[in-house]
């Protein structure tokens, strides 16, 4: 999640509460406790001063909801997440975009460059002490609101008010890949599999080089016995792209494998009144075990303190003979058991 470097003072001069010094004072205090708290990292306690500015401000005729912003994100950065999705969605229906306009001018006599508000601006340019009048804006945080309360939502597995702010967010900003990929996990997390795989292919076709996303399309692709080589092509693109992706090493091995159990449990209810039929079994299996070889080797590679793959490659040297192999993983195996206690 974005953090904002808030090192913004007040707009709200003595221009404008001119007769009201208590006022200006509140402000300036409640503004310096939010952002000493802010920096200091206690997200919680900097929350509800920056929603005290921006009551202050409104009271007195600013509705400037960046603090609110301010507010909800140091909400989301305590954790506070229903606290921080409340201000995110009040913001975003709001219409607020973060979109400012800074007015300054420069005092002739001192050379100081000062901020102040439109009206102020606006009179000053009529008095000789001032010059060089300047506006600026500053760029819209629109699309961070979409993505922050999306991410917000998902992390609370609100997956139906996610997918409504994502295609909200979309109909704005189409070609927001964070949302599109938001979009893909909330389809996940809702049990839309159709969506989501064919969210993850719409990314992919976009990004080929994203070996996560080949991951997650290999793990969908090998629920279904018709995709299964799929996911085969799915896992291979992953380690092409990250050598070192330890989970899509394990899952080449575990689909190459397939359902062992059953087939141990078929071998065995055939060797007596089958065994020809058992002998093929035992062969094809023996096969399948040969080709998840390299995977489970290269998986032992980029995790040797992985006590699953210690074991699984451990179970395939005994399927495929290799005794001295055996003999060895048996070894890592005791020695990475005895370090778990």
């Amino acid at each position: 999640m974005k953090k904002l470097i808030l090192g913004m003072a007040i707009v709200a001069s003595a221009f404008v509460f001119g007769q009201k010094a208590d006022v200006n004072a509140k402000l300036q205090a409640a503004n310096k406790e939010a952002m000493d708290a802010y920096n200091a990292k206690n997200y919680a306690a900097a929350a509800p001063k920056f929603v005290e500015v921006y009551d202050l401000l409104k009271a007195n005729g600013q509705d400037n909801k960046i603090y609110m912003y301010y507010a909800g994100l140091s909400q989301a950065l305590a954790n506070n997440a229903d606290a921080a999705i409340k201000i995110y969605s009040d913001l975003i229906n709001s219409g607020f975009t973060g979109v400012e306009t800074t007015y300054t001018a420069k005092e002739k006599k001192s050379g100081q460059v000062v901020n102040l508000d439109k009206a102020t601006w606006e009179l000053m340019k009529k008095n000789s002490e001032y010059s060089d009048f300047k506006t600026e804006q500053s760029k819209s945080i629109e699309p961070d609101l979409y993505e922050t309360l999306t991410s917000l939502l998902l992390s609370e597995k609100k997956s139906t008010e996610a997918l409504a702010i994502i295609e909200k967010g979309l109909a704005k900003f189409p070609n927001n890949a964070k949302l599109k990929e938001a979009q893909t996990t909330a389809y996940l997390q809702s049990g839309n599999t159709d969506k989501f795989v064919a969210g993850l292919k719409e990314q992919l076709a976009k990004n080929p080089n994203d070996a996560t996303n080949w991951y997650n399309l290999g793990v969908m692709q090998a629920k279904t016995p018709a995709t299964v080589a799929d996911a085969l092509e799915s896992f291979k693109k992953a380690v092409e792209l990250k050598p070192d992706f330890a989970d899509a090493y394990q899952n080449l091995v575990y689909t190459t494998i397939g359902d062992d159990g059953k087939v141990v449990a078929d071998i065995n209810a055939m060797r007596k009144d089958k065994p020809d039929e058992a002998s093929k079994l035992i062969d094809a299996r023996r096969e399948r075990f040969a080709k998840a070889l390299p995977y489970a080797e290269s998986w032992y590679k980029v995790a040797p303190t992985s006590l699953d793959a210690v074991t699984t490659l451990k179970e395939i040297y005994v399927v495929t003979k290799n005794l001295d192999k055996v003999k060895e993983m048996k070894a890592k195996e005791a020695e990475l058991s005895a370090k778990a206690k």
